[in-house]
């Protein structure tokens, strides 16, 4: 018998937001016929740096990191890490004014993170050091660094470590932009696969988020695994921040917001060239 399975690298961030939308494919609760799916955890500026070099099938990336990518990957319509008025902080030690930033060395999760890019259009030109996300909060909080720029599960969880809210990014985007969300991150795929092969894929991983959402308690449960410091409601508030209608699609809001933070980044000089997003097909 002829075995014509076919393997599919599908890279993502150990984090409930994550798990909870990969559930239903990491069960097997879909029939993906022939295609399995290999699924690679990895933090996002990891992933962001392999789909530099093309490695994987299908990977979560930051949106700035699309940037870099848009000529080897297209970006899928589902998927998506949306801030509606909420996203990525950053947080010190003591209350702390935008304007005493100046001059401060400030723990970033990596240079290619929306997260990085956001901050840069907030205040412009900063002194930086990059952390491992998971550091940032206790690396603030020790005093290494004056200011920590958090994303995942630190938002919920800085307060505990005494740390004070200097700016929350997907605020900050969302008064500038007259109510636009704060894109994030998204789901790419290897163009190289073609059109046929990637319009399908599609198809699961809507089906994967919209049983998630279906059969809330029983991803939250499987999500929880991957929830460092957070308890049960925690991962449940944390997953419903960032997985939900918007995760589905980008809808008009979303595809908006990724192209003008994409175009805000190149008029301010942090991208190198112009980006004219376009999405895969939604099925």
């Amino acid at each position: 018998m002829i075995d014509n399975t076919q393997l599919i690298t599908l890279g993502h961030s150990p984090d409930p937001d994550d798990a909870f939308m990969f559930y239903a494919l990491a069960k097997g609760k879909i029939d993906t016929g022939e295609l399995r799916f290999q699924h690679i955890l990895q933090d996002i500026e990891t992933l962001n740096r392999r789909a530099l070099d093309e490695e994987l099938d299908i990977t979560a990336v930051s949106i700035h990191a699309f940037s870099k990518i848009h000529d080897k990957y297209a970006l899928l319509p589902c998927g998506a890490s949306m801030g509606d008025n909420y996203g990525p902080m950053l947080v010190a030690r003591e209350p702390m004014a935008l304007e005493a930033l100046k001059g401060r060395k400030i723990a970033v999760p990596g240079r290619m993170t929306s997260a990085f890019l956001a901050l840069q259009l907030c205040i412009g030109e900063f002194d930086y050091a990059e952390v491992m996300f998971d550091e940032i909060p206790a690396k603030t909080a020790s005093g290494e660094f004056d200011a920590g720029l958090l994303i995942h599960e630190g938002q919920l969880t800085y307060s505990q470590l005494g740390l004070k809210l200097v700016v929350d990014l997907g605020v900050w985007w969302h008064e500038r932009t007259g109510g636009l969300p704060l894109p994030l991150g998204g789901n790419v795929i290897r163009k190289a696969l073609g059109a046929d092969l990637i319009k399908r894929i599609n198809g699961y991983l809507y089906e994967s988020i919209a049983c998630s959402l279906r059969e809330r308690t029983a991803a939250v449960d499987y999500a929880i695994e991957y929830g460092r410091d957070l308890d049960r409601d925690l991962t449940d508030r944390f997953v419903g921040m960032y997985v939900n209608e918007l995760t589905l699609d980008y809808g008009e809001r979303g595809r908006k917001a990724v192209q003008l933070f994409l175009d805000e980044g190149y008029e301010h000089g942090f991208i190198p060239e112009k980006v004219n997003v376009e999405f895969v097909e939604s099925n």
